[in-house]
């Protein structure tokens, strides 16, 4: 592709872009704001704005200097709802056709039980490990095979050591001589060569060596692994067969992480499995394994089980309910409603029909589609619980979030000093003409500001010279001190002519 169309591309992109935002700015505030005609005579305007840059204010209608689009009125009932909060007016043509849908927070009393699903699995505390103690040959392997259940005791294998056949013979040489102390060192030498205990005793009791040893089981189970087959050579430590034991099973269980924070080890479980049907077992919690699942976000939880009989397979579901925590009331509304940037939650709350605004929550736990709600509700609200993502990115567009930051967010944020003349200001905003902020790399120019607190406006005259500090919050700049001037400041306007934005013009601060 040539250069020349790569560039007509990008521009057709970034047109088609710039028309869908600010056509989904106008098909959401409805009739009232399209064009940029005078608004009607009983809705006072604020100020004009592009809906693409919002954050750039004008003192009347024209074409927008960023955008080629018209100006768009920000409405004096637009501006306040509840006590001042930023507020989205949807027409209800728009309601109808994003499916916005409502929900109630409600005050409900949280169960206290977790149910979910687990799977059986094998006590892998209960594991038994059969060794050669000498070297030898198999001279006889019993009929078993990995996943048979055998009891404590079972036959496993026939050995021949040539070496505890020649200590035997010597032990009963010696006895023969009737010397006790030597015949009792000889004993002790058959010990220590690793014969067992019952090994020995028949050979004493015998007056015989035995040539040939049964390793049996030391616990009943479920053979695991069998390695010894009949003809092969074994050396002391070889591992012959692992076997499982039976009596006890583990479920493991895979909980949210809220969920498993309120599960501790030793607390009570009642198991129902589709294999037992109409049984209900009970269990304890024997640990909460350390590590998440990076996927899922789940913790496991281990369940140990008693399994009389040998009833319960690895491999099986099983129906499991928890204690939680201890049963409480809390404000509750579906989770769904919540919207997650990653450093905050919102929701959308409507104060009058087809008028909503944003608040931000502090969420807890989530159980059944629900999440409590610890701050910033309260019981009978109204909240979007669908649609709210496009009425989020409009009120993004017209900067109606930059108000609902964090104050330890806020706080976080560095601030630089300036100095400028005051060019208009009201209770919300000011608009300074100030000198170049090093900082940050700007020159001179005049912008608007927020307020961090409408009293910092007291006193404050169009046309006043004042040193003031700012931050950077969003898209936003946020006024956090002003005061007179000690010192000569830029003058007004001179930036804003430089940079190709309309100079506004100055609004009498007499009576605000």
């Amino acid at each position: 592709m040539t250069p020349t169309k790569t560039l007509i591309t990008a521009a057709v992109l970034l047109a088609l872009g710039a028309a869908a935002g600010f056509g989904l700015s106008r098909w959401l505030a409805g009739p009232a704001d399209h064009g940029a005609a005078a608004p009607a005579a009983d809705r006072p305007v604020l100020y004009w704005y592009d809906p693409m840059v919002p954050t750039q204010r004008f003192d009347k209608p024209g074409r927008s200097p960023f955008m080629d689009m018209d100006l768009v009125p920000r409405y004096a009932d637009e501006g306040a709802a509840s006590g001042g909060a930023p507020g989205l007016s949807v027409t209800p043509h728009a309601v109808q056709a994003l499916g916005l849908r409502l929900a109630t927070v409600e005050r409900r009393r949280l169960g206290n039980a977790i149910e979910t699903v687990a799977t059986v699995q094998l006590n892998e505390r209960d594991i038994s490990i059969v060794q050669s103690r000498a070297a030898g040959f198999v001279e006889r392997v019993y009929r078993r095979a990995p996943g048979d259940v055998i009891a404590a005791g079972a036959p496993l294998a026939d050995l021949f050591h040539p070496d505890w056949l020649a200590a035997q013979q010597e032990f009963l040489a010696v006895r023969a001589t009737g010397d006790a102390t030597l015949t009792a060192a000889a004993r002790q030498r058959l010990v220590l060569l690793g014969m067992p205990a019952a090994l020995v005793e028949r050979v004493v009791a015998g007056g015989e060596p035995v040539a040939v040893t049964t390793v049996t089981a030391p616990a009943g189970g479920l053979i695991a692994e069998l390695m010894v087959r009949q003809g092969m050579t074994v050396e002391p430590g070889m591992t012959l067969a692992r076997i499982n034991g039976l009596s006890t099973v583990w479920l493991e269980a895979a909980l949210p992480e809220a969920q498993a924070a309120a599960i501790a080890p030793g607390q009570g479980v009642e198991v129902r499995l589709a294999a037992l049907p109409g049984q209900t077992l009970r269990g304890r919690v024997a640990a909460v394994l350390p590590e998440a699942n990076p996927d899922t976000r789940t913790l496991r939880v281990r369940i140990e089980l008693p399994n009389p009989g040998g009833r319960l397979r690895a491999g099986m579901f099983a129906q499991v309910s928890l204690q939680g925590a201890a049963a409480a009331e809390a404000l509750v509304l579906p989770t769904e409603a919540v919207i997650r940037t990653g450093r905050r939650a919102l929701v959308y709350v409507q104060e009058a029909p087809g008028r909503y605004r944003p608040v931000e929550v502090e969420i807890g736990a989530e159980l059944d589609g629900q999440i409590v709600v610890q701050r910033g509700l309260q019981a009978g609200q109204q909240v979007v619980a669908s649609g709210q993502f496009l009425i989020d990115s409009e009120a993004s567009v017209r900067g109606l979030l930059a108000r609902e930051q964090l104050p330890t967010a806020a706080a976080a944020d560095p601030e630089h000093a300036a100095t400028g003349v005051v060019v208009e200001w009201d209770r919300d905003s000011v608009t300074i003409d100030h000198g170049p902020v090093p900082a940050l790399k700007w020159p001179p120019m005049s912008m608007p500001f927020q307020w961090a607190r409408p009293e910092l406006a007291r006193g404050l005259r169009v046309g006043q010279a004042v040193e003031f500090s700012f931050r950077q919050q969003g898209d936003e700049h946020i006024v956090t001190r002003i005061a007179p001037a000690t010192a000569a400041a830029p003058a007004p306007a001179a930036a804003a002519h430089d940079h190709g934005a309309p100079a506004q013009g100055a609004k009498s601060g007499a009576g605000k």
